[in-house]
Protein backbone atom coordinates (compact mmCIF):
# COMPACT_ATOMS: atom_id res chain seq x y z
CA UNK A 1 0.00 0.00 0.00
CA UNK A 2 1.14 3.55 -0.77
CA UNK A 3 -0.38 7.02 -1.13
CA UNK A 4 -0.36 6.53 -4.92
CA UNK A 5 -2.77 3.56 -4.94
CA UNK A 6 -5.83 5.64 -5.90
CA UNK A 7 -4.17 7.17 -8.97
CA UNK A 8 -5.48 5.17 -11.92
CA UNK A 9 -3.53 4.91 -15.17
CA UNK A 10 -1.13 7.74 -14.23
CA UNK A 11 2.23 5.96 -13.99
CA UNK A 12 4.30 8.86 -15.45
CA UNK A 13 2.73 11.28 -12.95
CA UNK A 14 3.45 8.93 -10.05
CA UNK A 15 7.09 8.68 -11.14
CA UNK A 16 7.37 12.48 -11.44
CA UNK A 17 5.85 13.18 -8.02
CA UNK A 18 7.69 10.35 -6.25
CA UNK A 19 11.01 11.70 -7.49
CA UNK A 20 10.07 15.24 -6.42
CA UNK A 21 9.10 14.09 -2.92
CA UNK A 22 12.49 12.37 -2.52
CA UNK A 23 14.50 15.22 -4.02
CA UNK A 24 17.24 16.54 -1.78
CA UNK A 25 16.58 20.17 -0.89
CA UNK A 26 12.82 19.76 -1.20
CA UNK A 27 10.32 20.19 -4.02
CA UNK A 28 9.39 23.31 -5.98
CA UNK A 29 7.27 25.78 -3.99
CA UNK A 30 4.25 25.73 -6.35
CA UNK A 31 2.68 22.96 -8.43
CA UNK A 32 -0.16 23.02 -10.95
CA UNK A 33 -2.13 19.78 -11.42
CA UNK A 34 -4.11 19.71 -14.66
CA UNK A 35 -6.15 17.13 -16.52
CA UNK A 36 -9.66 16.39 -17.77
CA UNK A 37 -12.54 16.07 -15.28
CA UNK A 38 -12.34 12.85 -13.31
CA UNK A 39 -8.72 12.11 -14.22
CA UNK A 40 -7.63 12.42 -10.60
CA UNK A 41 -6.12 15.92 -10.29
CA UNK A 42 -7.11 16.32 -6.64
CA UNK A 43 -6.22 12.70 -5.86
CA UNK A 44 -2.73 13.26 -7.27
CA UNK A 45 -2.30 16.51 -5.34
CA UNK A 46 -3.48 14.90 -2.10
CA UNK A 47 -1.14 11.93 -2.59
CA UNK A 48 1.76 14.31 -3.24
CA UNK A 49 0.91 16.28 -0.09
CA UNK A 50 0.97 13.01 1.88
CA UNK A 51 4.33 12.05 0.37
CA UNK A 52 5.78 15.45 1.31
CA UNK A 53 4.60 15.06 4.91
CA UNK A 54 5.52 11.37 5.14
CA UNK A 55 7.95 10.45 7.91
CA UNK A 56 9.11 7.15 6.38
CA UNK A 57 11.43 6.14 3.55
CA UNK A 58 10.54 6.01 0.74
CA UNK A 59 8.16 8.93 1.11
CA UNK A 60 4.50 8.19 0.51
CA UNK A 61 4.44 4.92 2.43
CA UNK A 62 0.69 5.15 3.04
CA UNK A 63 0.82 3.64 6.54
CA UNK A 64 2.51 6.22 8.79
CA UNK A 65 0.45 8.65 10.87
CA UNK A 66 1.25 11.62 8.63
CA UNK A 67 0.14 9.81 5.48
CA UNK A 68 -3.13 8.74 7.12
CA UNK A 69 -3.84 12.25 8.39
CA UNK A 70 -3.28 13.87 4.99
CA UNK A 71 -5.37 11.32 3.13
CA UNK A 72 -8.18 11.68 5.69
CA UNK A 73 -8.03 15.48 5.61
CA UNK A 74 -6.99 15.94 9.26
CA UNK A 75 -3.32 16.92 9.00
CA UNK A 76 -2.67 20.21 10.81
CA UNK A 77 -0.19 21.43 8.18
CA UNK A 78 -2.23 20.67 5.05
CA UNK A 79 -4.81 23.33 4.23
CA UNK A 80 -7.39 22.00 1.75
CA UNK A 81 -9.44 24.64 -0.07
CA UNK A 82 -12.69 23.56 -1.76
CA UNK A 83 -14.66 26.46 -3.29
CA UNK A 84 -18.30 25.79 -2.42
CA UNK A 85 -19.85 28.22 -4.89
CA UNK A 86 -19.35 29.18 -8.50
CA UNK A 87 -16.41 31.44 -7.65
CA UNK A 88 -13.70 32.05 -5.04
CA UNK A 89 -13.54 35.73 -4.16
CA UNK A 90 -10.84 38.14 -3.11
CA UNK A 91 -11.85 38.12 0.57
CA UNK A 92 -11.46 34.34 0.69
CA UNK A 93 -8.14 34.61 -1.15
CA UNK A 94 -6.71 37.11 1.32
CA UNK A 95 -7.73 34.92 4.25
CA UNK A 96 -6.09 31.94 2.55
CA UNK A 97 -2.84 33.84 1.97
CA UNK A 98 -2.76 34.72 5.65
CA UNK A 99 -3.20 31.09 6.70
CA UNK A 100 -0.59 29.93 4.18
CA UNK A 101 1.99 32.28 5.67
CA UNK A 102 1.88 30.57 9.06
CA UNK A 103 4.69 28.26 10.11
CA UNK A 104 4.01 24.51 10.13
CA UNK A 105 3.26 23.01 13.51
CA UNK A 106 5.70 20.15 12.97
CA UNK A 107 9.01 19.65 11.23
CA UNK A 108 7.45 19.24 7.80
CA UNK A 109 5.92 21.79 5.44
CA UNK A 110 2.88 24.03 5.34
CA UNK A 111 0.94 22.80 2.28
CA UNK A 112 -2.00 24.54 0.61
CA UNK A 113 -4.04 22.24 -1.65
CA UNK A 114 -6.42 24.39 -3.70
CA UNK A 115 -9.07 22.32 -5.49
CA UNK A 116 -10.82 23.97 -8.46
CA UNK A 117 -8.40 26.89 -8.44
CA UNK A 118 -9.94 27.96 -11.77
CA UNK A 119 -12.93 29.25 -9.78
CA UNK A 120 -10.80 32.08 -8.37
CA UNK A 121 -11.95 35.48 -9.61
CA UNK A 122 -9.41 37.78 -11.24
CA UNK A 123 -9.09 39.76 -8.02
CA UNK A 124 -8.60 36.59 -5.99
CA UNK A 125 -6.01 35.28 -8.44
CA UNK A 126 -4.04 38.51 -8.18
CA UNK A 127 -4.17 38.26 -4.38
CA UNK A 128 -2.77 34.73 -4.57
CA UNK A 129 -0.06 35.68 -7.05
CA UNK A 130 2.13 37.53 -4.55
CA UNK A 131 2.00 34.63 -2.08
CA UNK A 132 2.92 32.13 -4.80
CA UNK A 133 5.73 34.37 -6.07
CA UNK A 134 7.35 34.73 -2.66
CA UNK A 135 6.08 32.00 -0.31
CA UNK A 136 7.62 31.36 3.11
CA UNK A 137 10.52 28.86 2.87
CA UNK A 138 8.48 25.85 4.06
CA UNK A 139 5.19 26.58 2.25
CA UNK A 140 4.16 24.57 -0.84
CA UNK A 141 1.16 25.45 -3.04
CA UNK A 142 -0.72 22.71 -4.92
CA UNK A 143 -3.24 24.13 -7.40
CA UNK A 144 -5.74 22.02 -9.37
CA UNK A 145 -7.40 23.11 -12.63
CA UNK A 146 -8.67 21.33 -15.76
CA UNK A 147 -6.22 23.25 -17.98
CA UNK A 148 -3.19 25.52 -17.45
CA UNK A 149 -5.03 28.24 -19.38
CA UNK A 150 -7.61 28.39 -16.57
CA UNK A 151 -5.13 30.37 -14.44
CA UNK A 152 -3.41 33.70 -14.92
CA UNK A 153 -0.25 33.26 -16.98
CA UNK A 154 1.69 34.96 -14.17
CA UNK A 155 0.60 32.22 -11.76
CA UNK A 156 1.07 29.22 -14.01
CA UNK A 157 4.52 30.42 -15.07
CA UNK A 158 5.62 30.08 -11.44
CA UNK A 159 4.28 26.54 -11.02
CA UNK A 160 5.74 23.14 -11.83
CA UNK A 161 3.23 21.50 -14.20
CA UNK A 162 1.76 18.04 -13.58
CA UNK A 163 -0.42 16.83 -16.45
CA UNK A 164 -2.80 13.91 -15.96
CA UNK A 165 -4.36 12.00 -18.84
CA UNK A 166 -7.79 10.40 -19.20
CA UNK A 167 -7.34 6.93 -17.65
CA UNK A 168 -7.90 3.92 -19.92
CA UNK A 169 -11.27 2.19 -19.49
CA UNK A 170 -9.55 -1.11 -18.66
CA UNK A 171 -7.54 0.54 -15.88
CA UNK A 172 -10.67 2.06 -14.34
CA UNK A 173 -12.50 -1.28 -14.50
CA UNK A 174 -9.56 -3.05 -12.84
CA UNK A 175 -9.52 -0.37 -10.12
CA UNK A 176 -13.23 -0.85 -9.41
CA UNK A 177 -12.82 -4.63 -9.17
CA UNK A 178 -9.67 -4.64 -7.06
CA UNK A 179 -10.26 -1.62 -4.82
CA UNK A 180 -14.05 -1.55 -4.45
CA UNK A 181 -14.91 -5.23 -5.00
CA UNK A 182 -17.27 -4.44 -7.90
CA UNK A 183 -18.29 -7.40 -10.11
CA UNK A 184 -16.29 -7.39 -13.34
CA UNK A 185 -19.29 -6.93 -15.66
CA UNK A 186 -20.65 -3.99 -13.64
CA UNK A 187 -17.17 -2.46 -13.43
CA UNK A 188 -16.70 -2.57 -17.19
CA UNK A 189 -20.12 -1.02 -17.88
CA UNK A 190 -19.49 1.75 -15.32
CA UNK A 191 -15.98 2.45 -16.63
CA UNK A 192 -17.20 2.84 -20.21
CA UNK A 193 -20.19 4.98 -19.19
CA UNK A 194 -18.03 7.30 -17.07
CA UNK A 195 -15.77 8.05 -20.08
CA UNK A 196 -12.62 8.33 -18.00
CA UNK A 197 -14.18 10.06 -14.97
CA UNK A 198 -13.00 7.90 -12.06
CA UNK A 199 -15.24 9.23 -9.27
CA UNK A 200 -18.29 8.99 -11.53
CA UNK A 201 -17.36 5.43 -12.45
CA UNK A 202 -17.27 4.58 -8.73
CA UNK A 203 -20.71 6.10 -8.20
CA UNK A 204 -22.19 4.38 -11.23
CA UNK A 205 -20.78 1.07 -10.04
CA UNK A 206 -21.96 1.49 -6.45
CA UNK A 207 -25.35 3.17 -6.92
CA UNK A 208 -28.01 1.47 -9.10
CA UNK A 209 -30.03 4.71 -8.95
CA UNK A 210 -27.26 6.58 -10.75
CA UNK A 211 -27.16 3.93 -13.48
CA UNK A 212 -30.92 4.30 -13.90
CA UNK A 213 -30.58 8.07 -14.24
CA UNK A 214 -27.94 7.66 -16.94
CA UNK A 215 -30.10 5.10 -18.74
CA UNK A 216 -32.85 7.72 -18.89
CA UNK A 217 -30.43 10.17 -20.53
CA UNK A 218 -29.21 7.85 -23.29
CA UNK A 219 -32.83 6.78 -23.94
CA UNK A 220 -33.76 10.35 -24.95
CA UNK A 221 -32.81 10.09 -28.68
CA UNK A 222 -35.37 7.36 -29.29
CA UNK A 223 -38.07 9.47 -27.62
CA UNK A 224 -37.76 12.47 -29.94
CA UNK A 225 -40.80 11.59 -32.05
CA UNK A 226 -42.52 14.99 -32.02
CA UNK A 227 -42.41 18.51 -30.59
CA UNK A 228 -44.26 17.63 -27.39
CA UNK A 229 -42.07 14.56 -26.95
CA UNK A 230 -38.96 16.73 -27.39
CA UNK A 231 -40.15 19.17 -24.71
CA UNK A 232 -40.88 16.26 -22.37
CA UNK A 233 -37.44 14.81 -23.08
CA UNK A 234 -35.86 18.14 -22.10
CA UNK A 235 -37.61 17.94 -18.76
CA UNK A 236 -36.31 14.39 -18.32
CA UNK A 237 -32.74 15.56 -18.90
CA UNK A 238 -32.99 18.45 -16.43
CA UNK A 239 -34.62 16.21 -13.83
CA UNK A 240 -31.85 13.64 -14.29
CA UNK A 241 -29.26 16.31 -13.50
CA UNK A 242 -31.25 17.51 -10.50
CA UNK A 243 -31.47 13.93 -9.20
CA UNK A 244 -27.70 13.62 -9.38
CA UNK A 245 -27.27 16.99 -7.65
CA UNK A 246 -29.72 16.06 -4.89
CA UNK A 247 -27.95 12.75 -4.29
CA UNK A 248 -24.72 14.67 -3.66
CA UNK A 249 -26.15 17.42 -1.45
CA UNK A 250 -28.92 15.93 0.71
CA UNK A 251 -26.83 14.00 3.23
CA UNK A 252 -24.00 16.56 3.19
CA UNK A 253 -26.35 19.48 3.92
CA UNK A 254 -28.00 17.63 6.78
CA UNK A 255 -24.65 16.70 8.33
CA UNK A 256 -23.30 20.24 8.08
CA UNK A 257 -26.44 21.84 9.49
CA UNK A 258 -26.66 19.38 12.37
CA UNK A 259 -22.98 19.88 13.26
CA UNK A 260 -23.30 23.66 13.23
CA UNK A 261 -26.49 23.70 15.31
CA UNK A 262 -24.80 21.48 17.89
CA UNK A 263 -21.68 23.69 17.92
CA UNK A 264 -23.83 26.78 18.43
CA UNK A 265 -25.54 25.29 21.48
CA UNK A 266 -28.82 23.78 20.28
CA UNK A 267 -31.02 22.70 23.20
CA UNK A 268 -32.51 19.25 23.62
CA UNK A 269 -35.83 20.68 22.37
CA UNK A 270 -34.21 21.98 19.19
CA UNK A 271 -34.11 25.63 20.21
CA UNK A 272 -31.17 27.81 19.23
CA UNK A 273 -29.54 30.50 21.42
CA UNK A 274 -30.01 34.12 20.46
CA UNK A 275 -27.54 35.54 17.98
CA UNK A 276 -27.02 32.29 16.05
CA UNK A 277 -29.43 32.98 13.19
CA UNK A 278 -26.73 34.77 11.19
CA UNK A 279 -24.35 31.81 11.26
CA UNK A 280 -27.11 29.42 10.21
CA UNK A 281 -28.14 31.78 7.38
CA UNK A 282 -24.54 31.99 6.19
CA UNK A 283 -24.32 28.18 6.06
CA UNK A 284 -27.63 28.01 4.18
CA UNK A 285 -26.34 30.53 1.62
CA UNK A 286 -23.14 28.50 1.12
CA UNK A 287 -25.17 25.34 0.66
CA UNK A 288 -27.39 27.04 -1.94
CA UNK A 289 -24.34 28.30 -3.81
CA UNK A 290 -22.83 24.82 -3.75
CA UNK A 291 -26.10 23.31 -4.99
CA UNK A 292 -26.08 25.75 -7.92
CA UNK A 293 -22.55 24.72 -8.83
CA UNK A 294 -23.29 21.02 -8.47
CA UNK A 295 -26.40 21.34 -10.64
CA UNK A 296 -24.37 23.05 -13.35
CA UNK A 297 -21.78 20.27 -13.15
CA UNK A 298 -24.51 17.61 -13.27
CA UNK A 299 -26.16 19.27 -16.28
CA UNK A 300 -22.82 19.24 -18.06
CA UNK A 301 -22.31 15.53 -17.31
CA UNK A 302 -25.83 14.87 -18.60
CA UNK A 303 -24.90 16.53 -21.87
CA UNK A 304 -21.71 14.48 -22.09
CA UNK A 305 -23.73 11.28 -21.55
CA UNK A 306 -26.06 12.36 -24.32
CA UNK A 307 -23.11 13.20 -26.57
CA UNK A 308 -21.74 9.69 -26.00
CA UNK A 309 -24.83 8.28 -27.76
CA UNK A 310 -24.26 10.35 -30.89
CA UNK A 311 -20.52 9.75 -30.69
CA UNK A 312 -21.28 6.02 -30.92
CA UNK A 313 -23.64 6.59 -33.86
CA UNK A 314 -20.97 8.62 -35.69
CA UNK A 315 -18.36 5.94 -34.96
CA UNK A 316 -20.56 3.36 -36.68
CA UNK A 317 -21.42 5.65 -39.59
CA UNK A 318 -17.75 6.35 -40.29
CA UNK A 319 -16.63 2.78 -39.64
CA UNK A 320 -14.00 4.06 -37.25
CA UNK A 321 -13.72 0.76 -35.41
CA UNK A 322 -13.49 2.41 -31.99
CA UNK A 323 -15.11 0.69 -29.02
CA UNK A 324 -18.61 1.92 -28.29
CA UNK A 325 -19.31 3.73 -25.02
CA UNK A 326 -22.89 2.45 -24.86
CA UNK A 327 -22.13 -1.05 -26.00
CA UNK A 328 -25.35 -2.41 -24.45
CA UNK A 329 -27.32 -0.28 -26.96
CA UNK A 330 -25.55 -1.87 -29.92
CA UNK A 331 -28.63 -2.83 -32.03
CA UNK A 332 -30.29 0.57 -31.48
CA UNK A 333 -27.09 2.43 -32.31
CA UNK A 334 -26.55 0.45 -35.51
CA UNK A 335 -30.14 1.15 -36.56
CA UNK A 336 -29.71 4.88 -35.88
CA UNK A 337 -26.45 4.89 -37.83
CA UNK A 338 -28.06 3.20 -40.83
CA UNK A 339 -31.06 5.56 -40.82
CA UNK A 340 -29.04 8.80 -40.73
CA UNK A 341 -26.09 10.61 -42.25
CA UNK A 342 -22.78 11.51 -40.58
CA UNK A 343 -23.37 15.23 -41.23
CA UNK A 344 -26.70 15.06 -39.36
CA UNK A 345 -25.00 13.35 -36.41
CA UNK A 346 -22.30 16.04 -36.38
CA UNK A 347 -24.99 18.74 -36.30
CA UNK A 348 -26.54 17.02 -33.28
CA UNK A 349 -23.19 16.92 -31.51
CA UNK A 350 -22.73 20.61 -32.30
CA UNK A 351 -26.17 21.31 -30.79
CA UNK A 352 -25.06 19.60 -27.57
CA UNK A 353 -21.91 21.73 -27.44
CA UNK A 354 -24.02 24.86 -28.07
CA UNK A 355 -26.20 23.89 -25.11
CA UNK A 356 -23.11 23.62 -22.91
CA UNK A 357 -22.14 27.16 -23.90
CA UNK A 358 -25.64 28.46 -23.13
CA UNK A 359 -25.54 26.91 -19.68
CA UNK A 360 -22.13 28.49 -19.06
CA UNK A 361 -23.76 31.82 -19.94
CA UNK A 362 -26.48 31.23 -17.28
CA UNK A 363 -29.34 30.50 -19.68
CA UNK A 364 -32.30 28.87 -17.91
CA UNK A 365 -31.59 25.11 -18.01
CA UNK A 366 -35.12 24.13 -19.03
CA UNK A 367 -35.11 26.56 -21.98
CA UNK A 368 -31.60 25.53 -23.02
CA UNK A 369 -32.52 21.85 -23.01
CA UNK A 370 -35.78 22.42 -24.87
CA UNK A 371 -33.85 24.19 -27.62
CA UNK A 372 -31.43 21.26 -27.61
CA UNK A 373 -33.99 18.47 -27.87
CA UNK A 374 -35.81 20.28 -30.69
CA UNK A 375 -32.47 20.63 -32.52
CA UNK A 376 -31.72 16.93 -31.95
CA UNK A 377 -35.10 15.99 -33.36
CA UNK A 378 -34.55 17.93 -36.58
CA UNK A 379 -30.89 17.02 -36.90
Amino acid sequence: MSVWDDLVGQEPVIAQLSAAAEREGGPAHAWLFTGPPGSGRVTAARAFAAALQCTETPRGCGHCASCHQVLQGTHADVEVVRPQGLSFGIRDARALVLRASSSPSGSGRQIVLFEDADRATEGAANALLKAIEEPPPRTVWLLCTPSPEDLLVTIRSRCRLVTLQTPPIAAIADFLVQRDGVPRETAEVAARAAQGHISRARRLAAEPRMRQVRDQVVAVPRRLTGVSAAVAAAETLVNAAKAERDAQTAELNETETSALRKALGESEKGRMPRGTAGALKELEDRQKSRATRLLRDALDRTLLDLASYYRDVLTLQLGAGSELVNIELGPELRSAAADGRPEDTLRRLDAIMDCRERLAANVNPQLAFEALTLALRHG
